[in-house]
């Protein structure tokens, strides 16, 4: 679109040209921004986000943390031959260390501290390699908690109840999630060697690279196109182009999502039974 002096409108004054209307609330907002969204001024992701943004306004630290009970910790009492091998099973950037008991968090030490054990083991020392603790409310809002880990450069923070004892954990990485969806690093399943992973809530991650005879061998499917080798080939076909992060579709009794594309490549799905299918689950 342009104006009369052939001036093509940027994304910035379209959405100027939307908030014109101002909207007297939240609702309003968001519904005009998913207006926006039909009308292709402002993409799916983008209004995720948006929306994503505006949740994390009203949520606290406890809806996100990670409980108590589910921490990794490093006692400072082991050595580092004792905790090494669980630190390399979870695979964790950072991890609190307690004395003893989980109420008693005395720092945090970043894996990639544990590099000078390597080169220095007769010298090297736990206590040394600590980070500070940073302690929080599980009341904290996740916009206050997001502007402080930003401007102290932390990424986790100790989450304590009203008596003071140890409730749970929160990383920047919980917090950014609610905002942009799942955020999938080195260690994540895109760098597993299984194709095909049973999730907690009965649904199953799949790589896009799967190939067809697989997919239908675990999911006892006889998808066949031709020209078509793997399962996001699969999901490119049936949809006509390249999906985005978000969009989902059914194909023969089987819930596909994506959960990770980029501009060239569909990278994972999330693939479920359709309630009512009789298709037996994978093995």
């Amino acid at each position: 679109m342009a104006d009369s002096s052939g001036h093509k409108r940027t994304l910035i004054e379209r959405l100027t040209a939307w908030a014109l209307s101002e909207p007297d609330d939240r609702e309003a907002l968001l519904r005009l921004l998913r207006g926006a969204c039909e009308r292709n001024i402002v993409d799916v992701d983008a209004l995720a986000m948006i929306e994503g943004a505006l949740q994390v306004a009203d949520m606290q630290v406890r809806d996100v943390m990670i409980p108590r009970a589910q921490m990794d910790v490093i006692d400072i009492g082991e050595t580092p031959a004792q905790f090494i091998p669980a630190v390399i099973r979870t695979a964790h950037s950072r991890f609190p260390v307690i004395d003893g008991d989980r109420d008693k968090v005395i720092g945090i030490l970043l894996a990639k501290d544990l590099l000078r054990y390597y080169a220095e083991a007769e010298t090297f020392r736990v206590r040394d390699m600590l980070r500070p603790v940073v302690f929080i409310p599980e009341s904290k809002r996740l916009n206050v908690l997001l502007r402080e880990f930003r401007s102290r450069r932390n990424h986790m923070a100790i989450v304590v109840d009203e008596y003071g004892g140890v409730s749970g954990l929160v990383t920047i990485e919980d917090v950014l999630e609610q905002i942009v969806g799942d955020i999938e690093d080195e260690y994540d399943f895109d760098q597993t060697s299984d194709n095909i992973l049973r999730q907690g809530d009965g649904s199953w991650r799949v790589k896009a690279l799967t190939e067809l005879e697989d997919f239908n061998a675990a999911f006892h499917t006889s998808f066949n196109v031709d020209g078509v080798d793997t399962v996001g080939g699969l999901v490119i076909e049936r949809l006509g182009r390249l999906p985005k992060r978000g969009e989902s579709l059914i194909i023969d009794g089987l819930h596909f999502s994506v959960i990770r594309a980029d501009s060239r490549r569909l990278h994972t799905l999330q693939v479920r039974r359709v309630i009512g299918s009789e298709s037996p689950d994978p093995a």
